[in-house]
C-alpha cells in the first residue's frame, strides 16, 4: 500500500505529524507465487496467487492492533487478511524486476483477494499509472474511507484508544484546543 494512503486509513490524514510517521517503518519487498491485478471499474489492486509472478509491495513495520483493525474495515469483504512469506529487497531494481536484489525472508500478513477472479481485469495493475493519475483520489477526503471513520466513531471499543480521527480523545483534544483559543482570545 502506499505510504499516503497507508496514514489516510491509519492516521486520518495522509499527511501525518512527524510523530506519526515515525510510528511506521517502510521497505520495498518481493511476494512471490502471487500476481496483482486491477479491480474491475476500480482503481485498486488485487492480490491473487499465481506461479511464475511476483509482487513488488511495501514492507511495513509498526502497525498497532487499532491499524490493523481500520485497515481490515478498509479492505472490506473482498479481501482477506493472510500470513505470506516475502523477500526483502536490499536493492530495488527497476519496474521489471531487473536489478533486484533480494534479502531477508519474513512472515508477514497481507491482504488476499476472495471475491473471485471475475471481477478482476486480465492484466497487471499498474503502480506507476496509479501513483500518476489516480493517487489524488485517494489522499483527500474520500467515501472510500467513511466506513472506517465511521466505525472507529461508533465503536465502544475503540481499538485505537481513542486516537483514530473520530476518536474520543481526538474529540476531547479538538474540544480542549478550541477552550484554549477562546481563552487565549480573551
Amino acid at each position: 500500500m502506499e505510504p499516503r494512503v497507508l496514514y489516510r486509513v491509519c492516521y486520518g490524514t495522509s499527511t501525518p505529524t512527524s510523530f506519526q510517521k515515525s510510528l511506521l517503518s517502510f521497505r520495498p519487498a518481493l511476494l512471490h507465487e502471487h500476481r496483482r491485478h486491477r479491480v474491475l471499474q476500480h482503481d485498486y489492486p488485487a492480490i491473487v496467487p499465481q506461479q511464475c509472478s511476483s509482487v513488488r509491495g511495501t514492507y511495513v513495520r509498526g502497525l498497532t492492533d487499532g491499524d490493523l483493525y481500520r485497515l481490515d474495515i478498509f479492505e472490506g469483504v473482498e479481501y482477506e487478511r493472510r500470513r505470506v512469506k516475502i523477500n526483502i529487497l536490499e536493492i530495488e531494481g527497476n519496474e521489471a524486476g531487473e536489478g533486484n536484489v533480494e534479502g531477508e525472508e519474513v512472515t508477514v500478513e497481507t491482504y488476499i483477494w476472495v471475491a473471485g477472479k471475475r471481477k478482476l481485469e486480465n492484466g497487471e495493475w499498474d503502480f506507476a499509472e496509479f501513483r500518476r493519475e489516480k493517487m489524488h483520489n485517494w489522499i483527500t477526503s474520500s467515501e472510500e474511507y467513511d466506513e472506517v471513520d465511521e466505525a472507529i466513531k461508533n465503536h465502544a471499543n475503540d481499538p485505537t484508544g481513542g486516537r483514530g480521527l473520530n476518536g474520543s480523545i481526538t474529540e476531547r483534544l479538538e474540544a480542549k484546543k478550541e477552550d484554549q483559543v477562546l481563552n487565549s482570545a480573551v
